[in-house]
C-alpha cells in the first residue's frame, strides 16, 4: 500500500523535471535579446559622438549591464551550469528516492 503512492509521485517529479528541461524560450526571443543589446549601444554611442569628451565610467557601465544582463538570462536558462545553480530541482528527487528506501 506503501508503494504505489511512493512511485506514483516519482513519475510525476520526473515527468515535471523533463518537461521542465524541454521548455525553453524560442530562438526568436534570443535573437531580439542580443538585437536589443546592439541597438542600444548603437544608439548610446551616437548621442556620446557628440559630446566634447567621453566619460570612461558610462561607457564601462553601459556595456557591463547590458552582457551582465544578457549573461544572467543565459545562466538561469541553464540551471546546472554557470554560476547560478539550482540544485533544488535534484534535491526533490533525491528526497523521494530516499523515502523510498
Amino acid at each position: 500500500m506503501l508503494f504505489l503512492p511512493a512511485v506514483n509521485a516519482m513519475i510525476d517529479i520526473t515527468t515535471t523535471r523533463t518537461m521542465a528541461t524541454h521548455m525553453h524560450p524560442p530562438f526568436a526571443v534570443f535573437v531580439l535579446l542580443f538585437a536589443l543589446a546592439a541597438i542600444s549601444a548603437l544608439i548610446a554611442g551616437h548621442g556620446m559622438a557628440a559630446a566634447p569628451a567621453r566619460s570612461w565610467l558610462h561607457m564601462i557601465g553601459f556595456a557591463a549591464a547590458v552582457a551582465l544582463t544578457c549573461y544572467i538570462i543565459l545562466d538561469m536558462e541553464h540551471p546546472r551550469f554557470g554560476l547560478i545553480q539550482v540544485s533544488s530541482f535534484d534535491q526533490s528527487l533525491r528526497d523521494l528516492r530516499q523515502s523510498m528506501q
